[in-house]
């Protein structure tokens, strides 16, 4: 989830720098997930219970990646848990 958040955080915020290997990592995140809830169907409540502590890691991570400041990133995680995990949707570009 963390991995997953990161780079949408990424994806939202760093348009210039966007490539194939952020896709590549959010599709697999999203399919890993999906494949353990699959395995393990106890783990469904997992993700929302993990929400905001996984995106203030991503938060982190993304801003020392980045080299933004960490403040750039919403403090509260800005997307559904339905989003997050839809195979066909992307964050629009942060400008």
């Amino acid at each position: 989830m963390i991995r997953l958040l990161l780079h949408l955080l990424k994806w939202q915020y760093q348009i210039q720098r966007r490539s194939d290997s952020w896709l590549d990592s959010i599709t697999d995140a999203r399919t890993q997930i999906e494949l353990a809830i699959e395995d393990s169907p106890s783990l469904r409540s997992y993700p929302a219970q993990q929400l905001e502590q996984s995106y203030q890691r991503a938060r982190r991570k993304a801003a020392q990646q980045t080299g933004m400041p960490v403040s750039v990133f919403p403090e509260a995680c800005p997307y559904t848990l339905e989003l997050i995990l839809d195979q066909d949707w992307l964050p629009e570009a942060e400008y």
